[in-house]
């Protein structure tokens, strides 16, 4: 299996049980036993023998060789032998005493530019999707000549500007000379109202009052006289 696609995967198994301070140094340059070799930490027992299990795991279901492990019966520090990569999964304290990444640690690999050139590659592999020239070479003109684009624009602001012109002028009354009187008339159509109004209003005669209570009282009182 190439170098590069077993880092990953190796990366990718201890990421994926939230390994912890996950370092790869180069080692082409110190010895001809190994090309990698992989340092990560565990909180526990039970982590250690799980990140070696999803290390060795994921590097059979790719196809590639695990020729041993180590360690799994006290979980402090799991080696497991990958030919070209060698991982270290220690505790805490057990790495912070051996101090590996002084032993080997002089060429660092950058996992996230390791991963991300491994991919690019594959992806270049793929085969490119095809794109419609019909389509591609519409829209490159479309994008080429914005004739329709600057007609709209330099119509809008004459647009604009007439119309908020005869807003002003509806709003401003006409000048009147000085001294000059102004007639206001009526119109028409309520002159009419009101002459159909007038005449529709019947009359009503004052009701005479009755004289016969009145003449009687005045007999009374000449008799009362006498």
């Amino acid at each position: 299996m190439d170098i590069k696609k077993l880092q990953t995967l190796v990366v990718d198994a201890l990421e994926d049980v939230k390994a912890q301070d996950i370092v790869l140094f180069d080692t082409t340059h110190l010895t001809s036993l190994f090309d990698r070799i992989a340092i990560a930490s565990g909180t526990s027992n039970r982590q250690t023998k799980a990140l070696a299990a999803s290390v060795r795991d994921k590097v059979k279901a790719a196809g590639g060789e695990v020729y041993g492990m180590e360690g799994e019966d006290t979980g402090e520090w799991v080696l497991v032998d990958l030919g070209d990569i060698i991982v270290h999964i220690m505790q805490a304290p057990i790495r912070a005493y051996y101090r590996l990444e002084e032993l080997w640690g002089d060429k660092p690999v950058k996992l996230g530019a390791a991963k991300r050139k491994n991919t690019a590659e594959g992806e270049a592999a793929a085969e490119p999707k095809k794109v419609s020239t019909h389509l591609a070479a519409g829209k490159k003109a479309v994008e080429a000549s914005p004739v329709v684009e600057k007609k709209v624009s330099a119509r809008k602001p004459a647009a604009a500007k007439a119309t908020t012109a005869t807003k002003k002028a509806a709003a401003k009354p006409a000048a009147v000379p000085a001294g000059k009187k102004i007639k206001v008339g009526v119109p028409k159509a309520t002159a009419a109202a009101v002459k159909a109004l007038k005449a529709s209003k019947p009359k009503v005669a004052k009701p005479k009052a009755d004289e016969a209570p009145v003449k009687t009282v005045i007999k009374r009182i000449k008799k009362s006289e006498e």
